[in-house]
């Protein structure tokens, strides 16, 4: 959408002004309503005009955009395409049709439930593809398009605005997807898969959910999460991350033991059990172990770990704050990495 200078424009020449107080107020320097409208049915023109050839329509069932249907968006040279990992559901072949009704055979590289993400490779070469954008640079108000394949109706076009950033949204396997971009663009079974673009056609989200009776709830898995679970795929066929080697549970935190120890946590996470050889039991982790922090960070839920963990580096090592029979110690841990 274009800029405009909302404050009205005069002449900077004094002897060719009244005194302020005789000022008129002038329109001069503002745009009309009718050229706001303009400039932006222009800005949504230039992005599906640009982006509508890299946008596809994903089916599970071949030889049909209606049998088990969704989207997704080239986002790379070779026919490598984003859509959700519910949209491939796990199956290896799935069938691309673009914008033009091109027929694709389209090979599963690797999906990331945890994401909601999957990566495909479609069967053809020099097809357009979009780019991907920066989804923390996204501002609350700005514009935003969702473009995808809903009810089967292929390049279907809506808009919106970036109505909140930051959000947390738990995928099917249990685990919070973090950052994502919730947007007032309508969304209808099967836009899951296609691009949420920014005014300049760049990719800021992948859409994945909308919460049912709800008008414009939208939510996009964002760009920075998508172009670091590409790189996973691409390099190791799967998603790697660190993992402690446990099996862990919550549990209330004693008020009599937490005030002893000086601890702020209501609760804590207890270890179940420990893979032998694993981090946790390298580092002399143990069943009934609580787990009540970690860096430093107060830890009193599962997903207060896997947002920690996420953001751990191969081979980081990690300092556990833990309580073991009312004392409590540092453990090092250097998590391995796992898939998924």
């Amino acid at each position: 959408m274009s800029n405009f200078n909302p404050i009205p424009f005069w002449l900077t020449s004094e002897e060719h002004q009244p005194d302020a107080a005789q000022r008129p107020p002038s329109d001069a320097g503002r745009l009309s309503d009718g050229e706001l409208l303009d400039a932006y049915s222009q800005a949504v023109i230039c992005v599906v005009e640009t982006v509508g050839p890299s946008v596809i329509a994903v089916s599970r069932k071949a030889g049909s955009a209606q049998g088990g249907s969704g989207s997704g968006v080239l986002v790379g040279p070779g026919g490598y395409a984003l859509t959700n990992s519910h949209v491939a559901d796990g199956h290896k072949r799935l069938t691309a049709f673009t914008s033009e009704g091109d027929q694709l055979d389209g090979e599963l590289i690797g999906d990331d439930p945890a994401t909601d993400l999957a990566l495909l490779k479609l069967g053809a070469k020099d097809l357009p593809f979009a780019n991907l954008g920066d989804s923390a640079a996204a501002r609350v108000g700005q514009l935003v398009i969702a473009m995808g394949n809903p009810y089967g109706f292929q390049s279907t076009v809506t808009t919106g605005v970036v109505s909140a950033q930051g959000r947390s949204l738990r995928s099917r396997e249990g685990r919070l997807i973090e950052n994502i971009v919730q947007h007032t663009a309508p969304l209808n079974p099967g836009n899951s898969g296609g691009p949420l673009l920014d005014s300049r056609g760049r990719v800021i989200g992948v859409n994945t959910a909308i919460i049912a009776m709800a008008q414009g709830l939208g939510f996009a898995v964002p760009s920075s999460t998508a172009i670091w679970v590409i790189g996973e795929l691409l390099a190791h066929g799967r998603v790697r991350r660190p993992a402690l080697g446990v099996a862990i549970s919550i549990r209330p935190l004693a008020r009599e033991l937490a005030k002893r120890l000086d601890l702020l946590n209501d609760l804590a996470v207890e270890i179940v059990s420990v893979e032998p050889h694993s981090a946790a039991d390298r580092a002399g982790l143990a069943p009934g172990d609580l787990i009540v922090a970690i860096n430093g960070r107060i830890v009193e839920a599962i997903d207060d770990m896997h947002r920690v963990l996420a953001r751990v580096a191969a081979g980081e090592t990690i300092s556990l704050g833990v309580v073991r029979n009312g004392r409590q110690f540092e453990a090092d841990v250097t998590p391995s990495v796992a898939s998924r």
